[in-house]
């Protein structure tokens, strides 16, 4: 790797798995100092394991991105370990499939509270050590289909085209105080979320994706290093689509 992140510190939300945990490790391997946050804490704690044996810095945090007192403790706990802050990777989120007539709203309240309230908070508590750092970058994680729509996943749909203004916003609020905001918009990525679609279904998504094929979560992490280098220095209020020409169609 390059260093590209050196000096740079991390909090990763959902880093115990697929895109968040690529994140950490890549970002470690950049030279970042890096605090892994979910809720599935043996899952985490095996993610820095293997960031410091592969010679990165690291530490797991417990974060429900629902809650904003855990939020702040995150924040509190990456300064006190790493004396700094100066990267969010808004990652965390769920999943479900239900339409307009399935949904209930149990349902759509977990959705919107992890999703699109858990980036907000991550957001608004995090700023003011980012501000602190005097050259900051936010990365949302979003999905295409906070962009384009589909037959079903309102819930989803909703919180990821939410994130996707809430990006901006904030790009534009601190644009002239040395925070950068960009997004990410994955589709059809090989994490967890997928693994469990039966062969016919998957090879009917990835028949309709002009690529042939999914994505890794390191095309997503590595699309973050970018956003959250000094190479970006001039990239806010950004999105990246990373969907193997998707969206293109």
């Amino acid at each position: 790797m390059s260093d590209r992140l050196r000096g740079k510190v991390a909090l990763i939300s959902g880093g115990a798995s697929g895109i968040g945990a690529a994140h950490a490790r890549i970002f470690a391997d950049e030279g970042a100092s890096v605090l892994v946050c979910d809720v599935q804490d043996e899952m985490g704690r095996a993610v820095v394991d293997d960031v410091k044996r592969n010679g990165g810095e690291a530490a797991f945090f417990h974060l429900d991105v629902a809650s904003e007192d855990n939020w702040k403790q995150a924040v509190a706990e990456a300064i006190k370990r790493f004396a700094s802050l100066t990267t969010l990777i808004n990652n965390a989120g769920v999943y479900q499939p239900a339409g307009l007539d399935a949904e209930t709203m149990e349902g759509w309240n977990r959705i919107i509270s992890i999703n699109q309230t858990g980036a907000w908070l991550g957001m608004k508590t995090a700023m003011p050590a980012l501000l602190e750092s005097g050259n900051a970058s936010i990365v949302v994680i979003g999905s295409i289909y906070g962009i384009v729509g589909s037959p079903g996943s309102i819930a989803y749909h909703a919180s990821k085209g939410a994130v996707r203004v809430m990006a901006k916003s904030v790009a534009l609020q601190y644009a002239r105080q040395g925070v950068r905001v960009n997004s990410i918009f994955p589709h059809l990525i090989k994490t967890a979320i997928v693994d469990g679609l039966p062969p016919d279904v998957m090879k009917a998504l990835e028949d309709a994706i002009p690529m042939g094929h999914g994505g890794t979560s390191e095309d997503v992490a590595h699309a973050s290093v970018y956003f959250c280098s000094d190479d970006a220095c001039y990239v806010t209020g950004a999105e990246l689509v990373i969907d193997g020409g998707f969206t293109s169609i």
